[in-house]
């Protein structure tokens, strides 16, 4: 009798560290090339593509050797994507939005987390959750529904209620410094935006604006 196969799709994670998403235990050999072709067709669904300086730090002249790299991988119900960014300051927090359009004003923007560097400047972060050509945020109609304040201070208190509308595909990914302070010790202007879970961050340091606006990246992953 054939021993039992193990067969692992692994995607590598923050500090280099590995994440197994598929693992399964095959006793024979039909279903040993079944699990192969599945893992295969893991990666061929799977795109990658850059980020780049914003439009705010290109005209301030700063952060001048920022990058990333992106990488999203389709395992059907859901995507993992992967973010390595570098040539940044060194033990600084940025946080990443999936976004409408790259450029301010934003359009709609939804919250994905955050991007810590080290001490060379670089950082390195995993995502899991819908990132591909059905991405989307809806709020179904009518608007006006009551919605929970968690921050009532200026400079940008929550909202109460929502506005109503149908579903808008977000493809494009922005990054932003965590503070403005963060920001200004670039180089940077130090604006206040919207852009952390306190409503207080920096400029956008990062975008997908070598995209075009109706045609992100995310676009180009079909599950």
């Amino acid at each position: 009798m054939k021993k039992a196969r193990k067969v692992s799709a692994v995607f590598f994670g923050l500090g280099g560290g590995l994440l197994a998403l598929i693992g399964m235990s095959l006793g024979g050999p039909a279903q040993t090339v079944a699990a192969d072709e599945t893992v295969a067709a893991a990666f061929s669904h799977r795109i990658d593509s850059q980020m780049v300086r914003s439009t705010g730090a290109v005209a301030a002249n700063c952060i001048p050797n920022a990058h990333a790299a992106v990488r999203v991988t389709s395992l059907g119900p859901v995507e993992v994507m992967t973010v390595d960014i570098g040539g940044l300051p060194p033990k600084i927090e940025l946080d990443l939005f999936v976004i409408q359009i790259p450029n301010a004003p934003f359009g709609l923007a939804w919250y994905q987390g955050d991007i810590e560097t080290d001490a060379n400047g670089e950082g390195h972060q995993l995502f899991v959750g819908r990132f591909s050509i059905e991405t989307f945020i809806v709020a179904q109609p009518p608007g006006g529904q009551p919605a929970p304040v968690v921050h009532n201070q200026p400079p940008f208190p929550d909202a109460s209620a929502n506005p109503a509308t149908e579903p808008i595909h977000t493809f494009h990914l922005g990054l932003w410094f965590g503070s403005p302070a963060a920001a200004q010790a670039a180089g940077c202007p130090n604006t206040v935006t919207r852009f952390n879970g306190e409503h207080n961050a920096g400029i956008q340091a990062l975008s997908t604006r070598n995209f075009l606006n109706l045609n992100g990246p995310l676009k180009q992953l079909t599950p």
